[in-house]
């Protein structure tokens, strides 16, 4: 920074440390308006030269200006580095080729875990009737089993994703009631709600669950409480889930989302619903990046909720729907987990 305390115009010419600057100013939290600044900054002065950019720093900048680094889901963005590291004069060849073997190891790796729960799937569909509560019981059959098969040492794991499961069926009656009543709740209560119901808390349970490199029963009695940090990447989800599926559940008959009861409490429209939801947003990922800093204890496991979080904007990315409408997923899916580098 200059002596007057603005960004250096030397910085203007630099696209590469405009770029790291941009990425490290993502790591704010709430009350730090230089780094807001350094956003500000950093973005307008790679937009205006983003056409003068040549290839790898232009794609790198047009997807740190599209989703910031520190949001993007990890394996595509290690897909992204390495196609662009091959491109650079003067790159590493050896160690270019341990970076796709290191892809291609971890890719079967994942592809023998895909093919263990396709078998899991294949057995127990002709086991799952269509009513929740037979399904409940055919959950605590599996954590029984899995019981069975751990180690009795770690074996508590199960309790805590059989109360995880629990709350989150819970969650799912109580949308139901709403909708058999027509019950319209307020933006609050059905964030509070949906934020369970859309399945963080239990899936942030359950990645904690049989990991030996933590201490383990305070990890899962922690996560278990659904503190701050799983909050925050739950209503990230339920946010981004909600403003790319407006315009279709406008039309259904479940329970109205955060962007219809934003606009019920506060009588405005959708495009204003959704600016101020996007606002929301950017307060949750500031909660993620505070608790970073406040729980070092908890790091492993912060890093798997922010993970989980990150996900979020690869499966809404452009504001679609990747679960109702997938195809535009496919191509990278395939690079993920069929296409070796």
């Amino acid at each position: 920074m200059a002596d007057d305390g603005s960004f250096s115009k030397y910085l203007t010419n630099d696209p590469r440390g405009l770029l790291s600057l941009y990425n490290a100013a993502h790591l704010l939290v709430q009350g730090e308006p230089i780094l807001e600044e350094a956003i500000s900054f950093a973005r307008h002065h790679l937009e205006s030269m983003s056409g003068s950019l040549k290839s790898p720093l232009a794609g790198e900048v047009k997807r740190a200006l599209h989703i910031p680094l520190p949001r993007t889901c990890r394996r595509a963005e290690t897909l992204h580095y390495i196609s662009n590291y091959e491109k650079e004069e003067g790159h590493d060849p050896i160690l270019l080729e341990l970076a796709k073997l290191d892809f291609n190891l971890l890719q079967y790796v994942h592809l023998k875990e895909l093919r263990a729960i396709t078998e899991w799937d294949e057995r127990a569909v002709s086991l799952l009737p269509d009513y929740l509560k037979k399904l409940y019981i055919e959950l605590l059959r599996t954590f029984k089993n899995i019981e069975a098969e751990m180690p009795r040492n770690i074996n508590y794991d199960i309790a805590y994703l059989k109360k995880a499961i629990q709350n989150n069926v819970m969650g799912y009656l109580q949308e139901a009631e709403w909708s058999h009543k027509n019950h319209k709740p307020s933006f609050e209560e059905q964030i509070n709600l949906t934020s369970v119901t859309i399945g963080t808390p239990a899936l942030c349970v359950c990645m904690m669950a049989g990991m030996d490199n933590m201490e383990m029963k305070q990890t899962l009695e922690w996560t278990s409480s659904v503190p701050g940090p799983v909050i925050a990447a739950a209503k990230i989800g339920r946010f981004m889930n909600d403003i790319a599926a407006f315009e279709r559940r406008k039309c259904k008959g479940d329970v109205a989302s955060t962007v219809e009861c934003y606009i019920n409490d506060h009588g405005v429209t959708g495009e204003v619903a959704i600016a101020r939801i996007d606002t929301l947003l950017e307060v949750e990922w500031r909660t993620l990046n505070q608790a970073r800093f406040e729980n070092r204890a908890m790091l492993p496991a912060l890093q798997r909720i922010i993970g989980l979080a990150r996900s979020a904007t690869f499966f809404f990315d452009n504001r679609n729907d990747a679960y109702t409408s997938s195809k535009h997923l496919r191509r990278t899916i395939e690079s993920f987990f069929v296409k070796p580098i």
